[in-house]
């Protein structure tokens, strides 16, 4: 079968087609212009593509003749010191017996939908290839679902099999009589039966390997996320077979600066898309290795050991991550191997770059994108770093800065984060909100996507972040972005963590309000003096008229289920306080 998987690739001339692995199979992801890049970069669909067939066949056919670069696909560890390596080949084995699986005992057809909720094990990695192979709808979840989250879940998007592990399937018991698209439940990881369950290891055991592969149009759906949102339930966002399986080079050449011998640690969590960014599609595009640490929760000290001790080159971190490894005096650790970081999920604060580079000895590259697109801006080697600054749109992408009816404003105005969609769509946007087009109108004025982001952009094309639309404080004729807030907060060593919101004023109409998780050093301070101290803090750090006038201290704040602060929430909370009723 001829080699679909085809792209017009980068620096060339519109009529040279590259298989999309090929361009990195010596690709130097050190070595490559912004201009140049963002001026020639050109990325094309074929009619057909199919993730599974025309990236992860074609790592395993070149490793099957000897041209690999010897590095595993896959590299799982556990906290109880079980490790596993698997090639291409193998990826691909095992996808096709759980392609199987889905199309035989599962009963599940093209186009139908199956929600995998899973922590970091290998199966996960498994059954989202497998699904791109039999041409089944996949939807990510966070094994932190209640059974509330997973009731909405299912029968928003008419999901006819859940895909889970022991922790997780007394709340789907608990719902699946309310559910009625939902047909499969298959257990992962736990022996014996379980009444009602299908057994993800029986039913491999007994899979054979000979199936082939859907055909896929490019335009077909292949995936539907959840998006965690900062205002109302989660929308249904899906993406097609070029959309992530080929939109993701993006990602992978110009974010996370992938090469055929780079081996990546990610540490989004598997229900997030972020995970599907860093830890499936972008790596395995460019024929690296995704390294993978299963283990409970976070831990800073844990975490710095691992890429100390391991040979991991590239790392992706969220910035709450960032913040606690800078904690743990990162100078006293060594990463002879470590070459390029990179964080996403929410700004990052100037001085945590400072730190992170003051105690590694490397910079920490910024990213921005959505679950709706693939990587959009960010900062890059080849360009000054700004702190501050997301710094400036990635190639394939056509980034403005829009009013509310997407009108291009001038340089340094505030407004909308738009993506140009017209006249023509760009490959790493999503194609819709399902069963919500009224969602879908509101976010595409004229030519443009409306990410749902205030943010400014400087003459050379620098953007600068703001905050989302409702996050913004209109306070005594100001505006003030929360993250400009948090910025400042986070620079005295009393912050651990913080989150900036509008509170009610009778004087001023609204306020700069903390809420402010104290370090463990600080946590018995005496909080009228700590306060003053904060808020003159951050008179000195930015301009004194976006110091918060309340701060209140506390032990948590709310997040989303990908990690990101609520401060809908939050702001909803103090505007009760005014107006109980």
């Amino acid at each position: 079968m001829r080699y679909l998987g085809i792209l017009r690739l980068l620096n060339k001339d519109v009529k040279s087609i590259t298989p999309i692995t090929s361009s990195f199979a010596t690709y130097q992801s050190d070595k490559w212009d912004y201009a140049t890049e963002k001026k020639s970069f050109r990325l094309t669909c074929p009619k057909h593509f199919n993730f599974a067939r025309d990236v992860i066949d074609k790592w395993a056919h070149t490793e099957k003749f000897g041209r690999s670069g010897g590095n595993p696909a896959l590299w799982w560890v556990n906290d109880k010191g079980r490790e596993l390596k698997w090639s291409f080949q193998e990826v691909s084995h095992q996808s096709k017996l759980v392609a199987n699986v889905l199309l035989g005992p599962c009963r599940l057809h093209p186009t139908d939908i199956v929600i995998v909720m899973l922590p970091r094990v290998p199966q996960w990695w498994a059954i989202n290839v497998a699904a791109i192979r039999a041409g089944v709808i996949l939807s990510p979840g966070t094994t932190l679902l209640r059974p509330g989250d997973i009731k909405y879940r299912v029968n928003a998007s008419g999901a006819k099999c859940i895909i889970t592990n022991a922790d997780c399937a007394d709340s789907v018991d608990e719902v699946a009589a309310d559910c009625p698209s939902l047909e499969t439940k298959v257990i992962v990881g736990e022996e014996g039966k379980r009444p009602g369950w299908l057994n993800y290891e029986e039913l491999t055991r007994r899979s054979t390997d000979n199936i082939q592969c859907i055909n896929s149009l490019s335009t077909d759906p292949m995936t539907v996320f959840f998006t965690s949102g900062t205002t109302g339930s989660p929308k249904m966002t899906e993406h097609t077979h070029s959309s992530y399986g080929l939109g993701h080079i993006i990602t992978a050449k110009y974010f996370l600066n992938l090469s055929r011998k780079s081996i990546l640690w990610n540490l989004s969590d598997t229900g997030w898309a972020k995970c599907a960014w860093s830890s499936l599609f972008a790596p395995w595009i460019a024929g690296a290795t995704v390294f993978v640490q299963d283990a409970p929760k976070f831990d800073p000290i844990r975490t710095l050991q691992t890429l100390a001790s391991n040979p991991i080159t590239h790392f992706c971190t969220p910035p709450t991550a960032v913040r606690f490894m800078i904690k743990e005096k990162l100078h006293n650790y060594k990463f002879p191997a470590l070459f390029h970081c990179v964080s996403a999920g929410e700004p990052v604060n100037p001085e945590m770059l400072k730190e992170w580079t003051e105690g590694t000895g490397l910079n920490l590259y910024e990213g921005y994108g959505q679950t709706e697109t693939t990587f959009v801006c960010g900062s890059y080697p080849s360009i000054e770093q700004r702190p501050g600054s997301m710094g400036k749109a990635a190639p394939g992408y056509d980034v403005e800065i829009v009013d509310d009816e997407g009108t291009v404003l001038p340089r340094g105005q505030e407004g909308n984060i738009g993506i140009r969609c017209k006249p023509v769509w760009p490959v790493g946007l999503f194609t819709r909100y399902i069963d919500d087009e009224a969602r879908m109108q509101s976010v595409l004025r004229g030519d443009y996507y409306l990410t749902g982001d205030k943010a400014t952009m400087d003459d050379e094309g620098y953007v600068w972040f703001m905050g989302r639309n409702d996050d913004v404080i209109l306070t005594s004729g100001y505006r003030i972005g929360p993250f400009e807030v948090e910025s400042a907060l986070i620079e005295h060593p009393a912050v651990l963590e913080s989150a900036v919101v509008s509170s009610p004023d009778k004087l001023r109409g609204e306020v700069v309000k903390a809420f402010v998780i104290l370090t463990e050093a600080f946590r018995n301070a005496d909080t009228e003096a700590l306060t003053f101290e904060l808020q003159e803090h951050t008179k000195r750090v930015t301009a004194p008229y976006k110091y918060p006038r309340k701060i209140e201290f506390v032990d948590s704040l709310p997040k989303t289920v990908s990690g990101k602060i609520r401060r809908v929430e939050l702001r909803n909370k103090e505007w009760r306080r005014e107006n109980p009723n």
